[in-house]
């Protein structure tokens, strides 16, 4: 699993970079939002990343901090939402006015993206009403998705074995709430496996 990515930039488009790590030229996804916040061509660039592995493409998918990278997993854990409308959304709000729509359940503001009607809005606030409490403004590297770094890892390396980002929150959640706090990655990660293998 690809974490991050800290070199320089050598080139930009539309919704996609090219960052430079030691010779080794990786093209990343990201939002406007991300692309905005990035410098000139040839500067040093450090992006936060999210692996997509579907059956026939592997993608990266970058971010420009932890918060936005974190929402951007919530968001396609959302049925209906692909990694395309997720980074839409990012460009039109911040992860902190996301949150807001959220608490507020304001569809018309998660609508404003392109490609998300209203009812792909409704559906949005709805199901994350409950899974957003666990997003903490200005979360740390590493910050989970749910709880905290080893969650968010544990879901991450679900995803990259191919499994929807829905099966494989709710297969760690249910492998957390099995083995308990504190637990190891590499026993989270054996038992939410078998869980979603089972689902």
């Amino acid at each position: 699993m690809i974490a991050h990515l800290k070199g320089t930039l050598v080139s930009t488009g539309i919704d996609q970079v090219v960052i430079e790590v030691g010779g080794v030229g990786y093209l990343v996804g990201a939002s406007a939002r991300t692309l905005s916040s990035l410098g000139p061509v040839g500067t040093m660039a450090t992006l936060h990343t999210e692996m997509l592995v579907g059956e026939d493409f592997i993608r990266l998918v970058g971010f420009g901090d932890a918060d936005e990278r974190d929402w951007f997993r919530l968001l396609t854990g959302v049925q209906g939402v692909g990694a395309r409308v997720a980074l839409a959304i990012l460009s039109v709000l911040a992860p902190e006015e996301l949150r807001a729509a959220v608490a507020r359940q304001d569809k018309a503001m998660v609508a404003r993206a392109n490609g998300v009607g209203p009812k792909l809005a409704e559906r949005i606030v709805r199901e994350l009403k409950d899974k957003a409490g666990g997003l903490v403004p200005g979360a740390a590297e590493g910050a989970g998705v749910m709880t905290g770094g080893v969650t968010a890892d544990a879901v991450s390396a679900l995803l990259n074995l191919g499994f929807r980002p829905a099966e494989a929150t709710n297969a760690v959640k249910a492998a957390e709430d099995e083995l308990g706090a504190g637990t190891g990655l590499d026993a989270l990660v054996r038992l939410a496996l078998r869980k979603a293998s089972k689902a």
